[in-house]
């Protein structure tokens, strides 16, 4: 990657959820890279042993240079497909995810709240609704939308053409408007 070239966070789909077979091939080219995980325990053989597994399967991001991106998509075709977004000529460009959105979006998906929901973002009925930061408890400095989902009142954070999380329960109290 070339230093003077400026940097985003990008998101990437890896086929057959080998997320990290991919994250260990991208080591030693990426600075950055994050995949939402969850550590659970699990008894193998009669042993009980902790393990990372994936919250969103076949997710992962990494920051990188654009054409890194690029270079990825055609290294790894097959194998991984980077999101992409169509530019003023048509041409399909890797969808550049911002700083701001990208920490959100860390924040909420590390928390360890179990009762977490993904949702692709072309879900229309889950995209408007009142800006608010939360204020109090697990997920204190968190940005997003509030929206009622199965009854309860939740912290929806969003990646622009890529995916929504939706958080547990947060009570009123815990939240202030953003205008």
């Amino acid at each position: 990657m070339s230093d003077d070239a400026p940097v985003h966070w990008y998101a990437l789909k890896v086929f057959f959820n080998k997320v990290f077979e991919i994250e260990e091939l991208l080591k030693k080219d990426l600075k950055e890279s994050y995949i939402p995980c969850q550590t659970v325990n699990v008894i193998s053989d009669g042993i009980r042993k902790t393990e990372r597994q994936t919250i969103i399967p076949s997710l992962m991001f990494f920051r990188s240079t654009e054409q890194y991106a690029n270079e990825l998509q055609t290294a790894l075709r097959g194998r991984v497909m980077v999101y992409t977004y169509f530019d003023e000529n048509k041409k399909r460009q890797p969808a550049a995810i911002s700083d701001h959105e990208m920490n959100m979006f860390i924040l909420v998906t590390s928390a360890g709240d179990k009762g977490l929901e993904f949702f692709a973002d072309d879900c229309p009925e889950y995209q408007v609704g009142e800006r608010v930061r939360v204020i109090d408890g697990l997920f204190k400095g968190a940005e997003g939308y509030i929206k009622r989902i199965k009854h309860n009142r939740r912290l929806t954070v969003s990646l622009k053409g890529v995916c929504m999380v939706a958080t547990s329960f947060i009570p009123p109290c815990c939240l202030e408007k953003i205008e």
